[in-house]
């Protein structure tokens, strides 16, 4: 009982480092944006809505739709859009018009991730240094170089890991939200009356007084709820007690307590609306704010690219994206990888935010609709999980996900009026990936048709060798090969040019299933072809390691000596040819034979031995 305590707590002080780090330090500008963007007549009686407004909004997104429904709808104890997508693609597969089109908006949905991704550490990190300037309006030319130099640091340590740092997380996040909770209270203290603004009828008479303005600030009310997604994808790591206690007992309190803080202080004194969350504190914290803040938005600025890591291995296993360098950077905690690709293309196009946009309100205005999108989508794909994978009734189906969707969309239709205004720049990030996912699939796919077009039958191929048979010569040679019982490239080159043929034979096919992960005892399949030759299947779930020298062990014990030391991997990597008429349009196919030719080697992401041997097959016209 007290182990299962103490892991629980442990779990719970993990969740508020990783899975809050987004949502908490939205306190620096969500207000602020609201009141400065000009739109909402300074009253109380406004004051007092738009808090109603922004309790209402953790509730019924966070507290009702997320805490409450999403994370139910678990893949394995899996979370986040990845899982989600699974989930419903695998509901309707007696459906194939209707779950290709689930599969393409899932797919959009994870690529406005990385958008968000984008938008997120920039201006959570330039939140936070723009505290300076309320020490000394002097501090102003300095935010953006020191913003950058922060991020370029956050970006260069990734190489060694999240383990050393991670521990900390919890612990320092835990501080931000005792922080701002009591940031809060000071000033709840002396205006207690604030604490009605609770009550939902504040929210509504907002609303019925000043439609129009309710919705254009619903795009920086939203603000609000960043990091929501979060709450889901993490369910992996945490689980969802860890996840949900957090929420309720830590994380909604010391947030509901900071805003009411924050509009206290604006009652007392309108002019802190140019930055109110900084204001609240007395001068002589301002700069212990600043490093803490500064500290918080680093943490979830990790959180996030730790998880852009995640989603790339996923979609990659997928099929959506080429094979790209995984370095893991844990022994223990196969989760922690790092993909120099990835990183730096993230610091990039973030450098290219912050030196684009230069400022927290700037930014706000380009951030909402990726994030108020994804979020559209997770409650679509949440109606046909739980009504085509769960069967339950239409009419509660409804019930329980069209409220929600009416939310989603008046944020996401509020957030358009962003588009112009910096809007555009996390969708064309989003559309631009989405492109790339496409195009990678849709030519694999036309690849594969022409492989197994012009393939050679493999029983039938042994059977002829075998009536005379080549040279054998001692160890083991595993043929990849992407459609089990056909005859790999590979195979054909090393009987034309060596004139021999190993002792063992393995022809193995890796297949990646739609479910998170898939365990050691149904990772492979294996079928004898005669003559010391095996048809294996290796299988792996989206969220497995992909580990090929330490699946194929499990073979020894079922007919095959396979010896690590005398054991050659031979791939067949086939050279593609662009042609016109082939299925895309010209320029996509040779965008996809780029990618083709770009791709780091199969050979490293399988956790293949330096012994891999790479034949170049025939010319593939696509």
């Amino acid at each position: 009982m007290s182990a299962s305590k103490s892991s629980l707590a442990a779990l719970t002080l993990g969740a508020i480092g990783v899975v809050y780090g987004d949502i908490g330090t939205s306190v620096l500008y969500s207000i602020k944006e609201v009141f400065g963007s000009g739109h909402v007549p300074f009253t109380t009686d406004n004051v007092y809505g738009i808090l109603s407004i922004f309790f209402w909004t953790l509730t019924v997104i966070v507290s009702l739709k997320y805490v409450t429904l999403v994370l139910r709808a678990d893949n394995h104890g899996e979370g986040g859009l990845v899982a989600m997508l699974a989930l419903a693609s695998q509901s309707v597969k007696d459906k194939p018009e209707l779950r290709r089109g689930l599969l393409a908006v899932g797919v959009f949905g994870t690529c406005l991730f990385y958008g968000d991704g984008v938008i997120t550490p920039a201006i959570s990190v330039l939140s936070a240094v723009e505290g300076l300037e309320v020490v000394s309006p002097t501090f102003k030319r300095a935010v953006i170089p020191l913003t950058l130099v922060i991020l370029f640091g956050l970006f260069a340590v990734q190489k060694h890991g999240t383990a050393g740092i991670g521990k900390f997380f919890g612990p320092i996040t835990l501080v931000w939200f005792a922080a701002i909770a009591v940031l809060g209270l000071s000033h709840i203290a002396s205006h207690p009356e604030i604490l009605w603004a609770i009550s939902p009828h504040y929210a509504l008479g907002f609303i019925f007084h000043h439609p129009g303005i309710t919705f254009i600030i619903l795009g920086a009310v939203v603000l609000c709820v960043t990091g929501g997604e979060a709450l889901y994808a993490d369910m992996g790591h945490f689980g969802k007690k860890p996840i949900r206690l957090a929420w309720f007992s830590i994380v909604m309190p010391s947030l509901t307590l900071n805003y009411f803080g924050q509009g206290a202080l604006l009652l007392a004194n309108p002019e802190a609306v140019k930055n109110p969350f900084f204001m609240m504190a007395p001068d002589w914290a301002l700069i212990p704010l600043v490093v803490l803040a500064t500290a918080a938005t680093v943490i979830a600025s990790q959180a996030l690219i730790t998880g852009a890591f995640s989603v790339t291995k996923q979609v990659i296993q997928l099929g959506y994206l080429p094979r790209l360098q995984v370095q893991h950077t844990s022994v223990k905690d196969t989760g922690q990888i790092y993909m120099p690709f990835v990183n730096w293309g993230l610091f990039v196009l973030i450098v290219l935010a912050v030196v684009m946009f230069r400022s927290s309100s700037n930014l706000a205005a380009a951030y909402g609709i990726a994030v108020t999108l994804d979020m559209l989508i997770t409650t679509v794909l949440t109606f046909y999980v739980i009504r085509y994978g769960w069967k339950y009734p239409l009419a509660l189906c409804i019930a329980a996900t069209g409220f929600f969707f009416v939310v989603d969309l008046a944020f996401f239709s509020s957030n358009l009026l962003k588009l112009l205004d910096g809007g555009w720049f996390p969708l064309l990030i989003g559309g631009a990936i989405f492109l790339l996912m496409m195009t990678w699939k849709q030519g694999r796919g036309l690849l594969n048709d022409s492989l197994r077009q012009d393939a050679l039958d493999l029983h039938s191929f042994l059977e002829a060798v075998f009536v005379s048979p080549p040279a054998r010569v001692d160890g083991t040679a595993v043929f990849l090969t992407a459609e089990p019982g056909t005859v790999p490239n590979a195979l054909l080159h090393n009987l034309k040019h060596n004139k021999v043929l190993h002792e063992n034979n393995l022809f193995v096919t890796v297949r990646n299933h739609e479910v998170p992960w898939i365990g050691m005892d149904k990772r492979t399949e294996i079928e004898s072809l005669g003559h010391d030759c095996w048809q294996v299947i290796v299988n792996y779930g989206f969220k497995n390691d992909p580990d090929l020298p330490k699946a194929l062990q499990q073979i020894k014990t079922r007919g095959c000596n396979l010896d690590a030391m005398t054991t050659s991997y031979f791939l067949s990597r086939d050279i593609v040819i662009p042609t016109i008429g082939g299925g895309m349009s010209q320029w996509r196919e040779k965008l996809f034979a780029q990618m083709h030719h770009n791709a780091s080697g199969a050979a490293a992401f399988l956790n293949l031995p330096n012994n891999a041997v790479v034949e170049l097959g025939s010319k593939i016209e696509i």
